[in-house]
């Protein structure tokens, strides 16, 4: 099947990223016409002429206001055109009792017009035009009146699409106007012939199909149009960049212009709001936010691409199937009755053959194919909405799946950004103090005293403080440092006396980079005075001669207890803490104008500071691990702390390398490309690093990267990046517009699970793609075989039409809509240039098909004597008993695909609702259809033996399949590719 792909790659392969125009218009002309409904299609493709006129006015806008901030007054009037607009006070203004029209005060803040502004009496003389006070603002009781006058703070947006709306586009679906045509002639022609009302049902059958298919249809529709509504108003909470320009504007009383949308970096003033909603620049640029649609994802356009080749293969078969059907029928009409003579009757039989040459273009057709994608990842993508990711593009969602390689910040994604004391020395005793009983442990090596002295020395030489908030809630504010030691404090004090809280301070010396310290004078209340230091320990250390012992007195500092102390120092650096000491000294009087000492103070302890992992990280990094999936971590900071971070997440394993940012910006192209594939830790690096990293790892190895980040200056990386993921809480919104999904939680477990739904909907989708394209050469095949063999075609119309349902929208939910489990990161990722349509696909699609293929022939030529069926109605009952079999086949297919590759098809599937719900559905639909509507879908009720007959034939492609997984077939890659990751096996693994 090496034609279909080479097909595929030709026309329909697109980048998952910043796709040209020319590439998206190219698969747009290969799909040409053979499209029966353009209108749903399409409609989550990107409407290229009407984004180009849209970016043209946004970018228009942005350069006004641009202009407006950056350049002089004359500019903007040169934009336009010169031309100075007249302003009138109506009525309804001067009735409402302003004096300012409202496009004219939105005019002067837009542009920057201070001759107007001035010629309004500055910003004083304005405000009493709109009836405003700096004081008190507005009053609230006129404000329906204001709101009338001068608008609403919302901007214009398209009014959503009600379901009737969807119900009109399905019936757009030109196949299913041609049938409706064939219907009512077919309705016509046998009221003439056979009188009412049998002569409508073959027609009325139709069109009661039609419309079942065109309300499912519509309601599937419907319902994905309000999920993307509800991640679409997500996506908006997400701000925009105004003027496109970084640089701050300095605003005076000169020139006292904000517009919305602009973000206040320094300074305070009081704001008077001029213009709201669609006045302002602000609203104009908001309102052109998704014009023209979303780009299309690689997978819908490779779809489309299956959908338009199969299509035009099924074409040539209806066709055939029309021809060889009316070939016959003149044979033998003319060999009977001559064609010199025509009835009503030849009339209907040639409509029939017409409407079911047609429904096989309907079914061949499969119209589902990129449509399942935009379901599946709807579905994705609200899921992962309720686990913390928000997905702003589509395609991110499908191409995360495909991530090789994750490079990650470190702090606050594989930590928690928030730094707690993980070890203390005190005493000449080590503990770790992260567990519960930190208390009871410290008590059992020190005394009170000691502790008293801990305390205070960390409550006083502090600049942390707590904070009530709105609610009640206690929080503690300062560097991340100090509010470690602060809450490790607090942790401690709950068991001890308030003693040490009982002085005062005297002098503060804050925290000085320089001198790498902080120090506070406290009087006590026996009437001495008591220095305390805190800070880098190699300057603490130094001015000690002193310890702390565990009874709370000073003891000489021996050199020997001195290298210890160092020892200790260095321990804790090397299990990624940062380390501080606190120190005091004893002094009987001070000076108000001297420094604190440098010399003769007391060792009280050691801190080991730590921002620990995230809960989870350890478990998602092994995952990523099995998932084929390379973790880097890149960070601003030292080597020594980066590497011990990597290790205890397990990052740096044996074979990966940790490197600086100046050694990894020193290397030449070819020894980066022998260095980059063994990075997993990049230290001190800068942001173009990552940048740099991000396009060697996408140019020379062809891998599929994802990118973390929350600073501006990450957004070229998240830019560059197949898929760029920023932080929802520590992003700057720069790095969020930047990005492809926004981490709400900063979690790197979360970016584990995009990574794992992304994987699901590309498998899901291969499932769909085999279940459909077995449907559809069973379908083509035993309606062709039969009209050249038999002269009448097996499956009519509306059982077709029945059959397009279950293999289209039914079976989109059912396959496309499976949750991920966690096999699926127990595999390498699809590389570029894999084929989307394996060959394990295409044995289980060929396999599939010739035992249906083969069962249902038997039936077709031999089922009355196989079966013993006899009688007048026996012809009716064995085509009954094709379209029961062949529907059952389906609906077990249905089942077998849900593994490709594994016999177990079951696991997992009693939880999944939807999938248990379409099968019930399925089913039940079938038993009225053929017990209860045969009048209309040409069938007759079966006896419970045959009803058995049709489970067991259909049942058995459970056995077939398990069968087909046992047969090994040769995989699509090499057995290892450049980057060591090998292929799935194709066999029966893990059954």
């Amino acid at each position: 099947m090496d034609w279909l792909e080479k097909s595929l790659r030709q026309d329909f392969d697109l980048p998952p990223k910043n796709p040209s125009e020319e590439a998206q218009r190219r698969w747009r002309s290969a799909v040409g016409a053979l499209v029966k409904n353009r209108r749903r299609r399409f409609r989550m493709v990107a409407d290229l002429d009407s984004r180009s006129q849209n970016e043209a006015h946004r970018q228009s806008i942005q350069e006004k206001i641009r202009l407006a901030l950056y350049v002089q007054k004359a500019a903007i009037t040169f934009i336009d055109g010169a031309k100075h607009k007249e302003y009138r006070l109506t009525e309804d203004i001067i009735k409402a009792g302003f004096s300012i029209n409202p496009d004219e005060l939105a005019s002067i803040t837009s542009k920057h017009d201070e001759k107007a502004l001035r010629m309004h009496g500055g910003v004083d003389g304005v405000s009493k035009k709109i009836h405003s006070t700096f004081d008190r603002g507005i009053s609230a009781i006129d404000l329906d009146t204001r709101q009338n006058i001068y608008g609403v703070n919302r901007y214009a947006e398209k009014p959503s699409r009600s379901f009737w709306m969807f119900v009109w586009d399905a019936l757009q679906d030109m196949t299913l106007i041609i049938l409706m045509v064939c219907a009512l002639i077919s309705a016509v022609v046998g009221l003439a012939s056979e009188g009412f009302p049998k002569g409508i049902y073959d027609g009325l059958g139709i069109i009661l199909s039609i419309l079942l298919v065109v309300m499912v249809t519509a309601i599937s529709d419907y319902r994905q149009s309000l999920q993307f509504k509800e991640l679409d108003n997500e996506k908006k909470k997400i701000l925009s960049i105004l003027s496109g320009e970084s640089e701050p504007v300095y605003i005076s009383q000169d020139k006292p212009f904000i517009l919305a949308g602009t973000k206040v970096q320094d300074g305070s003033a009081k704001m008077m709001v001029t213009a709201v909603g669609m006045r302002t620049e602000w609203g104009r640029l908001m309102s052109t936010l998704s014009e023209g649609g979303e780009d299309e994802t690689p997978l819908q356009v490779k779809l489309n691409g299956v959908a338009t080749i199969i299509g035009k293969i099924g074409l040539v078969f209806a066709t055939l199937t029309f021809v060889v059907l009316m070939v016959r029928f003149l044979i033998e009409k003319g060999l009977t009755v001559g064609l010199s003579k025509w009835y009503s009757t030849d009339a209907m039989i040639i409509v029939n053959y017409f409407a079911t040459a047609v429904t096989i273009i309907v079914v061949a057709v499969p119209e589902g194919l990129p449509l399942a994608v935009t379901l599946s990842l709807a579905f994705a993508m609200k899921k992962l909405m309720k686990d913390k990711a928000l997905v702003r593009h589509l395609s991110a969602c499908e191409t995360m799946g495909s991530a090789g390689t994750i490079c990650t910040d470190k702090t606050g994604t594989l930590t928690t950004n928030h730094m707690v004391v993980d070890k203390i020395w005190i005493a000449e005793v080590s503990k770790s103090v992260t567990g519960n009983n930190t208390l009871e442990d410290l008590n059992s090596v020190i005394s009170p005293t000691t502790l008293g002295l801990l305390l205070q020395g960390i409550f006083e030489n502090t600049s942390a403080e707590v904070v009530k908030e709105k609610d009640g809630t206690q929080n503690v504010l300062g560097t991340p440092t100090e509010r470690a030691i602060f809450e490790f404090g607090l942790k401690l004090e709950g068991g001890h006396n308030a003693e040490d809280r009982t002085c005062t301070k005297i002098k503060v010396e804050p925290f000085n980079s320089v001198k790498k310290k902080m120090a506070v004078l406290v009087s006590l209340p026996n009437g001495t005075y008591r220095w305390f230091s805190k800070g880098a320990s190699e300057i603490i250390v130094q001015m000690c001669n002193m310890m702390v012992d565990a009874d709370g007195n000073s003891v000489p500092l021996s050199e020997a207890q001195r290298k210890n102390i160092l020892d200790t120092i260095n321990c804790f650096a090397s299990d990624a803490l940062r380390t501080l000491c606190l120190a005091y000294k004893e002094v009987d009087d001070f000076d108000n104008d001297s420094d604190c000492p440098t010399s003769g103070f007391t060792l009280v302890s050691i801190f080991g500071i730590k921002d620990p992992l995230r809960p989870g990280v350890k478990d998602a990094v092994k995952a990523c691990m099995s998932a084929g999936i390379i973790v880097r971590m890149v960070t601003g900071d030292n080597i020594n702390t980066a590497k011990a971070i990597a290790k205890e997440c397990g990052i740096l394993t044996d074979d990966g390398i940790a490197i600086e940012g100046p050694d990894f910006r020193s290397k030449s192209p070819e020894e980066m490309r022998d260095l980059i594939p063994k990075i997993r830790v990049m230290a001190r690096s800068l942001p173009l690093d990552k940048h740099t990293l991000v396009t060697n790892l996408r140019g020379m190895f062809q891998e599929v990267v994802a990118v973390t980040g929350d600073g501006t200056n990450d957004a070229p990386a998240l830019h560059e990046a197949d898929i760029g993921l920023a932080m929802g809480i520590a992003g700057t919104e720069v790095a969020k517009e930047s990005a492809d999904v926004i981490v709400l939680d900063d979690n790197f477990t979360t970016i584990i699970n995009v990574a794992k739904w992304g994987r699901a909907v590309y498998i899901n989708i291969q499932k769909f793609v085999q279940f459909q394209l077995t449907v559809n050469i069973v379908a083509l095949v035993i309606n062709f075989v039969s009209a050249c063999i038999t002269g009448s075609a097996p499956l009519t119309a509306v059982q077709l039409l029945w059959v397009n349902m279950i293999m289209d929208t039914l079976g989109a939910l059912a396959l496309a809509t499976e949750p991920p489990n966690d096999d699926m990161m127990k595999r390498p990722p699809v590389r570029r240039g894999e084929s989307f349509i394996t060959k394990v696909m295409w044995r289980n699609i060929i396999g599939q098909s010739l035992y249906q293929l083969v069962v249902l022939g038997a039936l077709m030529f031999g089922g009355e004597r196989l079966l013993n069926i006899k009688g007048a109605d026996s012809k009716s009952v064995i085509n009954t008993l094709i379209f029961n079999s062949f529907v059952f086949c389906q609906v077990f297919n249905e089942i077998n695909s849900r593994e490709m590759q594994k016999i177990n098809v079951f696991r997992g599937m009693i939880s999944n609702s939807i999938f248990i719900g379409i099968i019930a559905v399925t089913v039940v639909f079938q038993v009225v259809i053929i017990e209860l509507l045969g009048t209309f879908a040409s069938t007759v009720p079966l006896n419970w033996q045959l009803w058995l007959v049709s489970v067991g034939l259909g049942s058995i492609s459970l056995i077939v399949g398990a069968i087909l997984k046992c047969i090994p077939v040769k995989s699509d890659e090499n057995p290892s590719s450049s980057n060591g990751y090998v292929p799935l096996p194709s066999g029966p693994d893990n059954i």
